[in-house]
């Protein structure tokens, strides 16, 4: 008889990150995480740029930070929705806006069992979608989104012109905007 995991996969690459700046494991925590705490910043009021920024900002701090993270004293998903609900927040204060109601609940530890089962679809979809990529658009997606590479990085890095770099992302996403539609 196998023993249960004592930590969720959430936590496993969060504690690889903490513990071995694991590339691959914060890719996973990106992969996962990142189309789920867009929803939930959007849900919370923010617009669709701005919530791509917080999420950006969300996920470098994780990087930043992850030797914070004690998986005694707080699940890897509360622990990460709080620091994007704390960013949000940061955010509306600094242009002196009333704080959406939305923002005073803790998603990590009030979510039901419906919202997290739609939030691990939608993250599969968005796995899927982004497997079936053209390898090139997949490649410049992945560098520009979990290798946190400029264009111009990624120009140098591969040798490719700048602007085939940035055909490729943008038809990348075009493509995954287009086999996500129907999600919502």
């Amino acid at each position: 008889m196998s023993k249960a995991q004592p930590y969720s996969e959430l936590t496993i690459w969060l504690l690889a990150v903490r513990d071995q700046r694991d590339r691959a494991a914060f890719g996973n925590l990106f992969d996962d995480l990142a189309p789920r705490l867009k929803g939930f910043v959007m849900r919370s009021g923010a617009a669709p740029a701005l919530a791509e920024e917080i999420v950006q900002d969300v996920m470098l701090t994780i990087w930043r930070k992850a030797g914070l993270f004690d998986p005694h004293k707080a699940q890897a998903a509360a622990w990460i929705y709080q620091i994007a609900r704390n960013r949000h927040i940061d955010i509306v204060r600094k242009e002196n806006r009333p704080v959406p109601d939305e923002l005073g609940e803790d998603p990590g530890l009030g979510a039901d069992a419906g919202q997290i089962l739609a939030m691990e679809q939608e993250a599969g979809h968005l796995k899927l979608a982004i497997e079936q990529l053209h390898p090139d658009q997949r490649d410049m997606i992945e560098k520009a989104y979990l290798g946190e590479l400029t264009h111009q990085d990624i120009s140098t890095q591969t040798g490719l012109p700048l602007g085939t770099v940035k055909s490729r992302i943008r038809l990348g996403l075009g493509r995954l905007r287009k086999e996500l539609k129907g999600l919502r």
